[in-house]
C-alpha cells in the first residue's frame, strides 16, 4: 500500500524545474547566452573625484565588433566632438569647423575596457567575485589591482599602473549584456576616482566613417 504513493512522489518530483544558478556560474550562463551578433548602444561614462565630475562622454557606439562610434566629451576645459573608426580617433572642439585631429585608436582608450565588457567580467569571476540579484540584472563585484587588468586589456591596465588597486562592479542584464560598470580606483597618495560606464537602448549596429572637414 505504500508503493503507489512513493511513485507518485517520485514521478512528481521528477517534474519539478530545475532550481535556478545562483552565484558566479548563473553570470557565466547569461554571458554565454548572449547573441554575439554586432549591435550598438547608447554610451553615458562618468569619471568624477568625490563630487566633481572630471569628464562626461556620451555617445553611441558600436560593439561586439571593431570598437567604432561617435560621442561629445565634455571636462572642465572643453567640450568635444569624437568619432572613432577602427584604427584612428578624430577629435575636435565642439561646434567648431575645420581639420579634425587624429589619433591612433590604442591613444583614446581610458580606464575601462569598453569593448571587452564580457571578458572583464569573466576576469572579476576569477578574482574571487560576489554576485548578488539586483531585479533582472545580476551584480558581480570584484578586487583587481592593475596587471589583472592588463590581461583583457594591455592599454587600459597600463593607464591605471598608478593605481594601487581597484574596486570592480559590473550589472548583467537577463540578456547577458553589461548594462553598467563601476570602478572606484584607488591611489597611494590623492584622492579615489569613480568611473561608471552605462550602456542603454540597445541596436543594430550603426555605420561610422572617418569625419571631413566642413
Amino acid at each position: 500500500m505504500l508503493v503507489l504513493p512513493a511513485l507518485v512522489l517520485s514521478a512528481c518530483a521528477s517534474h519539478q524545474p530545475a532550481p535556478a544558478k545562483t552565484g558566479p556560474q548563473a553570470v557565466r550562463d547569461r554571458l554565454a547566452a548572449a547573441d554575439d551578433a554586432p549591435y550598438s548602444a547608447a554610451l553615458t561614462a562618468v569619471t568624477q573625484s568625490g563630487t566633481r565630475r572630471l569628464q562626461l562622454m556620451e555617445g553611441r557606439v558600436n560593439l561586439n565588433a571593431p570598437f567604432t562610434g561617435r560621442t561629445t566629451d565634455t571636462t572642465e576645459e572643453y567640450t568635444e566632438d569624437v568619432v572613432y573608426t577602427r584604427r584612428t580617433v578624430y577629435r575636435r572642439a565642439s561646434g567648431t569647423q575645420g581639420m579634425w585631429q587624429e589619433f591612433p585608436a590604442s591613444a583614446a582608450k581610458g580606464g575601462i575596457p569598453t569593448d571587452r565588457l564580457p571578458q572583464y567580467v569573466r576576469l572579476m569571476l576569477g578574482h574571487r567575485a560576489s554576485v548578488h540579484r539586483k531585479s533582472e540584472a545580476l551584480e558581480v563585484s570584484a578586487h583587481l589591482n592593475p596587471k589583472d587588468i592588463e590581461s583583457v586589456d594591455r592599454t587600459v591596465g597600463r593607464n591605471l599602473r598608478s593605481a594601487t588597486a581597484i574596486d570592480a562592479e559590473a550589472w548583467i542584464n537577463d540578456e547577458g549584456r553589461i548594462v553598467r560598470l563601476h570602478q572606484k580606483i584607488h591611489f597611494a597618495s590623492g584622492p579615489d576616482i569613480d568611473a561608471t560606464l552605462t550602456l542603454t537602448d540597445f541596436k543594430s549596429p550603426m555605420p561610422v566613417n572617418a569625419p571631413t572637414a566642413s
